[in-house]
Order: C-alpha cells, then sequence, then structure tokens
C-alpha cells in the first residue's frame, strides 16, 4: 500500500513539473530565456529546441537575442517562432534573431490569465485522474484480501491529503505567475 502512496505522489510531482513547464513560456512583462528555449526547431530532419541549436540571452528586459550555432538555421529557428503562439515577431539580421516583446495590452493580459486558469484546471484534472486510478488499485487490494478495510480508508485519507497539499503547491504557482502576468 505505501508503495501505491509513493506512485501517487510520483505521479502529482510528474504532473506539477509538466505544469510548470507549460506556464514558463506564457508571457509576463519581461523576457525570459523560458520563453523560447523549448520550441522545436526543424533541425536536420528532427525536431529540436531551440537551446539545443542556438544560445539564448536577453539585450534588455523586453529582448530575447537568439545566436545559432550554424547561421543556416536562422531561417528554420525564424519560422519555428513565428508559428508558435508567443504573439511576436522575430527579427532575422542574418547573424542573430531578435525576439522584441511588445508591452502587454490589459486585454492580453486577461487572455494570459484565462490560459494560465486553465493550464491550472487541467493540471488539477489529472492530479484527481491520479487519485481515482489509485483508490481503485487499493479498492482491488481490499478485495482480494492483501490489505484490511481499516488500512484502505487510511490509505484514502493520506491520498487526499497529498491531493490537497498538490492541489494548493499548483495554486501558488499559479498565484505567482498571475502576479508576474499582471505586473507592469
Amino acid at each position: 500500500m505505501q508503495e501505491k502512496l509513493k506512485d501517487f505522489s510520483k505521479k502529482l510531482s510528474e504532473v506539477k513539473d509538466f505544469f510548470q513547464t507549460e506556464i514558463k513560456t506564457l508571457r509576463t512583462g519581461r523576457a525570459t530565456p523560458m520563453m523560447v528555449e523549448d520550441i522545436k526547431v526543424d533541425y536536420y530532419g528532427s525536431r529540436s529546441p531551440i537551446k539545443q541549436i542556438a544560445s539564448i540571452s536577453l539585450s534588455d528586459p523586453r529582448t530575447i537575442v537568439i545566436s545559432p550555432w550554424n547561421r543556416d538555421n536562422l531561417i528554420d529557428i525564424e519560422k519555428a517562432l513565428r508559428e508558435n503562439d508567443l504573439g511576436v515577431n522575430p527579427i532575422n539580421d542574418g547573424q542573430v534573431i531578435r525576439v522584441i516583446l511588445p508591452s502587454l495590452t490589459e486585454e492580453r493580459r486577461r487572455e494570459l490569465i484565462k490560459v494560465l486558469s486553465a493550464k491550472t484546471e487541467e493540471s488539477k484534472i489529472k492530479g484527481r485522474k491520479a487519485r481515482e486510478e489509485v483508490i481503485d488499485k487499493i479498492e482491488e487490494m481490499e478485495k482480494s484480501g492483501l490489505i484490511s478495510e481499516d488500512d484502505k480508508f487510511r490509505a484514502k485519507d493520506e491520498i487526499q491529503k497529498i491531493l490537497i497539499e498538490f492541489n494548493a503547491d499548483l495554486e501558488d504557482i499559479r498565484e505567482k505567475k498571475e502576479k508576474e502576468i499582471i505586473a507592469i
């Protein structure tokens, strides 16, 4: 039974990590290399993240500079940036690509907060699905006589505590990201 609880905690940790990866691409008022580093680029027949084929830096708080290690990749990187929904217009000067982030409008900030809330809810749903899966396994263990009914109820209580903590962590992450989006 402890193994099932560990598996459940591990699954929730994976969901939280995925959530954090997903929201780091949401634009805030400041540029950050994380916004573009995982965007996939066609690179010699395979899809590779920008961070594997170029260096990414900031020239000022609103400008990301992407310097590919091979200049032949400039067009592919530019294309990938345009296709991604960052809402930016990359500038290719033949040496580097500059991504200048325009100031966020109030309307765009509200849209980003809605996207953030949707991603938070998706992660919470994944957590609830994981809870249902582990509860089903524990109930099967009880039916087959591997654990007692009391153990089953203790496990359900522990699972619920873990899920409540997981949801609180997600909300903390969401609130921090929302503050970044709202900040001018």
